[in-house]
């Protein structure tokens, strides 16, 4: 029987990991933390029982992944739930730019003249969707099988987010565009910029923004559960700093070594092994700006001024289209904003059973440069009390993690970059080296398989998926087993 071992269990490990054991093969996952999940965990932050999200919290890309939406995690254990309104954009103004798997809903707060120009955008992408998800989640150099769904997205995702807001009138469509583009954590005035906002959007009316009932970490305790049906194992407290230490953490040499660590950790992991001109390529590997992630147990609900932000899962806190551009431009260049772009979630309002009576917990980010040392917290509070005056009177405990703090807790968050990587658009291209198979790192039997490989950061498992198929189609039968698996999902 063939063997494999993955470094790391992040949904993208578990991910390789499932497939490669789905092949039958034998595999060992190696976690150096002592929980397994990456950054899918819920722990107890602030008051006992409340339930945050460590980071990873909203889940498009999820309950769309080809992956995982094969597996059925449902019967592990897994449960998506949806809010009533799955993001809201509030301006200073009351008003609000809302996505709602309800199209109606979204052109109904965006004005007539907007809302109709929403629905000629995003209406065909939506009516498209699974086309597109199957087509973006997997590296952008491949042979398409659904062109035209592929060149109606293309056709949108290539200009500057900041040239695709000339497409509306108002402000609250613009805000709403430019929030969910600055998921791309970089400047929003480049080709590709707004190409990750593009699919979240689509998703958001196709899919929606769910969470995972009682937290993220349920998506990881799921997906070990389906590995651990197939076979394979994980174990934790194990911290792999070179091949060879493999024989003997394992018992013998694994015939696959699947990698879901950063591309400079890989780089050190394989060592000498490596050829040159991808050593070099995995150390120029360029990371974005930070997050500064702050959870607050709260007293009932935010005060929010817009209702319908009352009844959002998610909100993006950056005021008008401008003001997100000029944020977004700062933390690309090093400078902390006045005002940072900020993620609230309310994950509670779909979830209950995160909450203890009336103490609820409120989970939040801002976008800071890469490395920065600084305290956001403020900064982070002052946004919300921006939108929700009164905000500052409902904290009952407050939780914050630092830029450095975070890069501690999880090796792949590299100088506090959650996102695996800057998502310029070269890199967004050729993540993480420009290459026909950009999982393979030149020594037989060794893959990258994280989010710093295509199709990048989400909670999705494809990164891992794409690359264990790289992996199985260099076996004998490796060809055959793909093109049953791709039978499989239809």
């Amino acid at each position: 029987m063939s063997t494999a071992v993955v470094v790391g269990s992040g949904p993208n490990g578990l991910g390789a990991a499932i497939r490669l054991a789905q092949a039958g093969l034998s595999v060992t996952v190696l976690e150096a933390a002592d929980r397994p999940g990456g950054g899918t965990h819920t722990s107890e932050l602030t008051l006992p029982g409340l339930l945050h999200d460590d980071c990873a919290a909203i889940h498009p890309t999820g309950v769309a992944s080809p992956l995982l939406s094969s597996l059925g995690l449902e019967r592990h254990g897994l449960r998506w739930l949806w809010p009533e309104v799955d993001l809201a954009h509030p301006l200073d103004d009351g008003r609000a730019g809302v996505l709602s798997r309800d199209m109606a809903r979204t052109e109904a707060s965006l004005g007539s003249g907007d809302g109709a120009a929403w629905r000629r955008l995003f209406a065909p992408l939506v009516a498209d969707f699974a086309k597109i998800a199957d087509e973006v989640l997997r590296p952008v150099l491949h042979l398409p099988r659904h062109p035209a769904a592929l060149a109606r997205f293309g056709v949108a995702a290539l200009p500057p987010a900041t040239w695709m807001t000339r497409y509306w009138r108002e402000e609250p469509a613009r805000a709403l565009y430019l929030g969910s583009a600055a998921h791309v954590f970089g400047r929003l005035d480049t080709p590709l910029s707004g190409s990750v906002g593009l699919l979240l959007t689509t998703a958001g009316h196709a899919v929606g923004w769910p969470v995972a009932e009682g937290g993220s970490y349920a998506i990881t305790d799921a997906m070990i559960r389906c590995l651990e049906s197939l076979g394979g194992s994980v174990r934790t407290g194990v911290e792999v700093a070179g091949l060879d230490q493999l024989p003997g953490l394992l018992g013998h040499t694994p015939d696959f070594v699947m990698l879901d660590t950063s591309p400079r950790a890989a780089a050190r992991i394989v060592g000498d092994r490596l050829p040159a001109r991808v050593r070099r390529s995995l150390n120029r590997y360029r990371h974005g700006p930070a997050a500064y992630k702050v959870d607050f147990a709260i007293d009932g609900d935010v005060p929010w001024t817009n209702e319908e932000c009352r009844r959002a899962g998610t909100l993006h806190l950056g005021g008008s289209a401008a003001e997100i551009a000029a944020a977004e431009a700062a933390t690309a260049r090093g400078v902390m904003p006045k005002r940072p772009f900020v993620l609230v979630g309310q994950q509670y309002l779909a979830d209950p059973s995160r909450s203890v009576r009336r103490a609820n917990p409120l989970y939040a980010y801002a976008h800071v440069p890469h490395g920065h040392a600084g305290s956001a917290l403020e900064a982070v509070t002052a946004q919300i009390e921006r939108f929700a005056p009164g905000f500052r009177r409902r904290i009952l405990a407050v939780h914050a993690r630092s830029v450095p703090q975070l890069a501690a807790g999880n090796q792949n968050y590299v100088g506090g970059d959650i996102a695996g990587g800057s998502n310029h658009a070269r890199q967004l291209v050729f993540r993480p080296r420009a290459s026909l198979d950009p999982y393979s790192l030149g020594v037989p039997g060794v893959y990258l398989c994280s989010a710093s490989t295509p199709p990048g950061a989400g909670v999705h498992g494809m990164c891992g998926l794409r690359a264990a198929e790289s992996a199985l189609s260099r076996l004998g039968a490796g060809r055959a087993i793909v093109q049953a698996w791709r039978g499989h999902r239809g």
